[in-house]
C-alpha cells in the first residue's frame, strides 16, 4: 500500500525558504515519481514540480522554476521540496503525490496516491 507524508510546512515572511519533506512507502519497483502540488483557496490544484525516482530527473512549474528545487534521498525514500525567495501568492496547502511509471509530468490527475498536505503561509 502507498502511503505518502508530507512534514514541514509553516509560517514564514516573503523572501524566506521552507523546506517540504515527502517521507513514501509502498512503491515495489524503482519506476514511479512524486510530485509536489498545492492548492491555494478558492483555487484549482496545481502542480509545482515532480522527480522520477529512477535516475532523478526533475521537472518544475513556471511559477516555481528557479526558486523551488526537488531532490530525493533513496536512502530514506524521502523527497524534498526546497523552497526559496517565497511570495505571499505561494501560500497555499501543499501535497505530495505518486505515481507508477517514468513519465515526468505534474498533470495532476495523472496521480494516484496522495498525502495529507501541509499548509504553507507567507506573510509578514
Amino acid at each position: 500500500q502507498v502511503q505518502l507524508v508530507e512534514s514541514g510546512g509553516g509560517l514564514v515572511q516573503p523572501g524566506g525558504s521552507l523546506r517540504l519533506s515527502c517521507q513514501v512507502s509502498g512503491f515495489t519497483s524503482d519506476y514511479y515519481v512524486i510530485g509536489w502540488f498545492r492548492q491555494a483557496p478558492g483555487k484549482e490544484r496545481e502542480g509545482v514540480s515532480c522527480i522520477r525516482s529512477s535516475d532523478g530527473k526533475t521537472y518544475y512549474g513556471d511559477s516555481v522554476k528557479d526558486r523551488f528545487t526537488i531532490s530525493r534521498d533513496n536512502a530514506t525514500n524521502t523527497v524534498y521540496l526546497q523552497m526559496n525567495s517565497l511570495k505571499p501568492e505561494d501560500t497555499a496547502v501543499y501535497y505530495c503525490a505518486g505515481r507508477r511509471g517514468v513519465v515526468v509530468t505534474i498533470e495532476t490527475h495523472l496521480y494516484d496516491y496522495w498525502g495529507q498536505g501541509a499548509q504553507v503561509s507567507v506573510s509578514s
